[in-house]
């Protein structure tokens, strides 16, 4: 139920429907009745939020429990922020419209360095104190979890407690700590140096962070309870984990407006470029029967057309052809679509392109990453021109006009002849259609390319490597422009000063959280939203604060550095990251985890298993 004050306002605000709530298979209880209340908030607007799936599981979970009720908060557009701040209406949960200052604990997903000026925003708006030192009470317990706490050091001075790895059995583990020591009436810091004990759990005020003369990261020493280094915690066995009967289907269009059914988690490839292909390690996978269960209860309690198998490379599942029997045998009937993003341009087969279109054809997306084969073979893409050559045959001849490539620009060992590479292989896709004898009769090929910003992040290879400048990163753009020399081919490219500040605050430290609530209070929010990104204003802050932020961005690192995220561990090890580093620059390949173990070290966070070798 919303507050009073909130529909008064909502004629006023362009799409009201992100703030009302009540939408199906929400979950409502008696909040007399339970004794901790979680404030799931994602730093983004709601069709952003809604789409996203982790927070579809671990709302689940938490509301599972009779004990506690976990609530949704998404961050208001500027509209709806103007006013809420001139009616002093603080932030407010969807489900029961209460405000998140009143609940037990607050907890952030953070999918995205550029929404880290929104996680402040939030708290303001909610009326909490921004930094956790001036918290003095256990609630309400600020905590944040998601792929960007890998590295959570630019944020870890607003953080009470940091949730590292996967969730469904930390969140709950992390509400049965709370709901003793409030029961004790416990101090908080009584109860964070409980929390310092539990794998999977960071508690940033129990380390000390020193610094050299040149603002290098001198040691990171733990204090307390807090172990030398904190181990993020990983689900070994997906198929009796937590999955959601139901979603939450939004009153209004959200991004990805479906069911996801996941499939199995980690990637057995090594992109060197891919902070998820590695922090998601070791590699698990749920069985076919389990997922197709799964996606049946989805359709049936939402009325979805569409189910979307997620992972982080879909075709290298290996069920995937038995899972899509078990699946066709009911979609088709039912009408209900079945969508397989992250395909591999090596293993796309006839059967498989068969029978995604069992009844209609979704849009086909590729990733080559790098223009030549020497870019791809120092990223570790093992995948050939040949390959990419024969994917867009078979699609041509089976009935498609038009393919997503997807490249990076700004690798390391990049050259301008490898952006030049990008035009020219779209230009052999697009003469491979003309080409083709069994093309679609009368109709014009068109080739997408995406082009995004290469930015260097932790706990992978190229954690090390400088990122591109902005003016480098302009040039290359330019001429990757300048190579097309077709309009069937669209070329996107992404701005570079965003890309710049994402590779300021992956491998940022400590001292940029002073430079986040100046560029805040100056007015920065919604950075990932290029309507709404004030370079100039975060370039101020970070002259106010006295900080270089090329000094994160573009400086090469040497492996003897002290790294931010040293004392966080992710299972990779450092030592294995610095040999596929020095393989890169050499353009050597390794073979995928399936044909042979490559010794990362993941394995030991699952009493070492690892479906990629079993």
């Amino acid at each position: 139920m919303i507050p009073t004050e909130v529909e008064k306002i909502l004629l006023k605000v362009q799409k009201p429907g992100r703030y009302v709530g009540g939408e199906l298979n929400s979950v409502m209880k008696d909040k007399s009745k339970v004794d901790l209340r979680y404030a799931f908030c994602f730093p983004d607007t709601y069709e952003i939020g809604m789409s996203h799936l982790g927070m579809k599981i671990l709302y689940s979970v938490v509301n599972k429990r009779d004990d506690a009720w976990c609530e949704r908060v998404f961050a208001p557009w500027v509209d709806m922020e103007e006013l809420m701040r001139e009616k002093n209406i603080p932030l407010y949960a969807l489900e029961s419209g209460d405000p998140v200052k009143d609940f037990d604990m607050v907890g952030f997903t953070l999918q995205y360095e550029l929404s880290y000026s929104n996680v402040i925003n939030m708290l303001d708006l909610a009326g909490i104190p921004l930094y956790s030192k001036d918290r003095e009470s256990l609630t309400p317990l600020v905590v944040a979890g998601g792929p960007c706490v890998c590295n959570s050091e630019p944020v870890a001075d607003f953080m009470d407690v940091i949730m590292l790895g996967e969730g469904e059995e930390t969140t709950n583990e992390l509400l049965d700590l709370l709901k003793l020591h409030k029961k004790k009436g416990s101090t908080k810091h009584e109860f964070l140096c409980d929390v310092a004990k539990l794998e999977g759990f960071y508690v940033p005020s129990f380390y000390d962070v020193e610094y050299n003369e040149d603002n290098t990261v001198k040691s990171v020493t733990p204090k307390y309870t807090a172990p030398e280094k904190a181990v993020k915690r990983v689900i070994s066995d997906l198929d009796t984990v937590h999955y959601p009967e139901s979603f939450i289907v939004p009153s209004i269009e959200i991004v990805h407006d479906r069911v996801t059914s996941e499939i199995f988690r980690g990637c057995i490839r090594g992109c060197r470029f891919c902070q998820a292909g590695f922090i998601y390690r070791p590699i698990r996978e749920k069985s076919a029967d389990v997922v197709n269960e799964q996606s049946k209860s989805l359709c049936k309690t939402t009325g979805y057309d569409e189910i979307s198998l997620c992972s982080l490379s879909t075709s290298d599942y290996t069920e995937i052809e038995p899972l899509l029997d078990k699946m066709l045998s009911w979609t088709v009937d039912k009408k209900i679509n079945v969508a397989l993003p992250s395909l591999r341009v090596d293993n796309f087969s006839e059967e498989l392109m068969q029978k995604l279109t069992a009844v209609r054809r979704s849009g086909l997306t590729f990733a080559p990453e790098a223009g030549t084969q020497r870019l791809r073979d120092a990223i570790n893409k093992n995948v050939t021109e040949d390959e990419v050559m024969e994917t867009a045959r078979k699609a041509f001849a089976g009935g498609w006009t038009g393919v997503k490539l997807y490249f990076m620009i700004g690798l390391p060992t990049e050259t301008l002849d490898d952006v030049a590479g990008i035009a020219e292989l779209g230009q052999k896709v697009v003469n491979e259609f003309y080409n083709n004898p069994d093309k679609p009769k009368g109709k014009g090929v068109t080739v997408n390319i995406s082009a995004s910003s290469f930015v260097p992040k932790p706990f992978t290879p190229f954690q090390w490597e400088a990122q591109d400048t902005m003016e480098q990163l302009s040039e290359k753009q330019q001429h990757l422009m300048a190579s097309v020399r077709t309009k069937k081919i669209n070329i996107s490219t992404h701005l570079t000063p965003t890309s710049f500040l994402e590779g300021v605050f992956a491998r940022g430290d400590r001292k940029l959280s002073k430079v986040m609530e100046v560029a805040w209070k100056k007015g920065c929010r919604f950075d990932g939203w290029d309507d709404q990104f004030h370079f100039d204003l975060w370039m101020e802050a970070f002259k106010e604060c006295g900080i270089e932020p090329e000094f994160y961005a573009n400086r090469k690192r040497d492996f003897s550095e002290v790294l931010p995220w040293d004392h966080l561990d992710y299972g990779v090890s450092k030592k294995f990251l610095m040999k596929e580093n020095e393989k890169a620059h050499r353009s050597e390949t390794t073979q995928n985890c399936r044909q042979k173990c490559a010794g990362c070290g993941a394995n030991k966070l699952n009493g070492g298993k690892c479906h990629a070798m079993c």
